[in-house]
């Protein structure tokens, strides 16, 4: 499976996915805004990632308005935040086959670009 979990209102992930155009024509898109995460789908990323909060944003603007910081999160937490506000997702994410790429960091971005160059 190849995949792309991303919001099209990010400029972040726009340019990410402009970053890496001519290797993603087999990709599925989903903007996640427009097509929620689905419990099967939270499912996937998660035996791939290994914890929800490595899917989790800390950044979303819900986080510090809702006071999650000074909570102690379950995985069960991050997995229904996820699940409820799709801002809570960590973005964007790449599933290519059995890995997955969490993220926008350089670190991660040129390790897509490894992971697409060399299959």
């Amino acid at each position: 499976m190849k995949k792309i979990y991303y919001l099209s209102t990010c400029s972040t992930c726009i340019r990410i996915l402009n970053e890496l155009d001519g290797l993603l024509s087999e990709f599925e898109l989903q903007d996640i805004k427009n097509e929620k995460i689905t419990p099967n789908q939270i499912e996937e990323m998660h035996a791939l990632s290994g914890s929800y909060e490595s899917l989790f944003s800390r950044r979303a603007m819900k986080y510090k308005s809702l006071g999650l910081g000074a909570k102690n999160l379950s995985e069960d937490d991050y997995k229904n935040y996820i699940l409820e506000e799709y801002t809570f997702l960590k973005r964007p994410i790449f599933v290519i086959g059995d890995k997955i790429f969490v993220g926008n960091s350089a670190k991660t971005v040129e390790a897509i670009k490894s992971e697409l160059t060399n299959n």
